[in-house]
């Protein structure tokens, strides 16, 4: 159930596996283990409402969230999908506001959140810390560089396959991703989302198998994001 709390191994896993995290003295990982807390969403519940306050950064143990926030005459946007193994929600941390977006589960997902107060003591003592949020918030402008772009383009070829993009799945070409949730993600539907795919498992891009996306030619796969920019 959203909004129920509980330590678990898996989020002391996690944390163990931040670069961020030996750095630290015994005191402070101690502190972050006992700090942790965990939530659950099922699929398609808002598991993080826009407007709420701020508890602090989070991370996907498992599952799929999407980020996005409403639009005029009832419309929404996706800003990006975050799966497990990454943080999201820096920008939040950082800024004494309400969060601006929801955070919607497109599978069965449990995220961990670092609370605020231990978010700011790192910020304020960690020399590793703050290098890795460095380049994970350099990460996240060039996705939002990337997904302004696509939004100004009409091409759904060029969406879908800048969504498949190592920007965006930086930890493995094998994506566990549904023709559903990709469509979600690039704002398109299920059965255009279908006719892109098939376009690429043509041109010997991806490869496609129950429900995950294996990228086959990265390079074939920029040239084909680059060819579709002005389509």
């Amino acid at each position: 159930m959203a909004g129920m709390f509980a330590t678990t191994p898996p989020a002391h896993r996690f944390l163990a596996a931040q670069p961020w995290f030996a750095a630290q003295d015994a005191s402070l990982r101690q502190a972050l283990q006992d700090g942790v807390h965990t939530l659950r969403g099922a699929k398609g519940e808002a598991v993080l409402e826009a407007g709420a306050e701020v508890g602090g950064w989070y991370a996907v143990l498992s599952g799929l969230v999407m980020l996005h926030s409403p639009e005029a005459r009832g419309r929404q946007s996706a800003f990006l999908g975050v799966p497990d193994g990454e943080w999201f929600g820096e920008g939040s941390a950082m800024k004494a506001e309400p969060r601006r977006y929801r955070v919607v589960a497109l599978r069965e997902t449990q995220l961990m959140c670092l609370p605020l107060p231990l978010f700011q003591r790192l910020r304020e003592t960690s020399l590793a810390f703050n290098q890795c949020l460095a380049a994970h918030l350099n990460m996240r402008l060039g996705q939002a560089m990337a997904i302004i772009e696509a939004g100004r383009m009409r091409s759904p070829e060029h969406r879908v396959a800048l969504y498949l993009s190592p920007l965006f799945w930086r930890s493995t070409r094998r994506i566990h991703l549904t023709q559903e949730e990709l469509g979600h993600l690039a704002g398109l539907s299920r059965q255009t989302v279908n006719r892109v795919l098939r376009q690429l498992e043509a041109l010997r891009i991806v490869s496609l198998d129950f429900g995950r996306v294996a990228i086959v030619d990265d390079a074939a796969l920029a040239a084909y994001i680059s060819d579709t920019a002005d389509a």
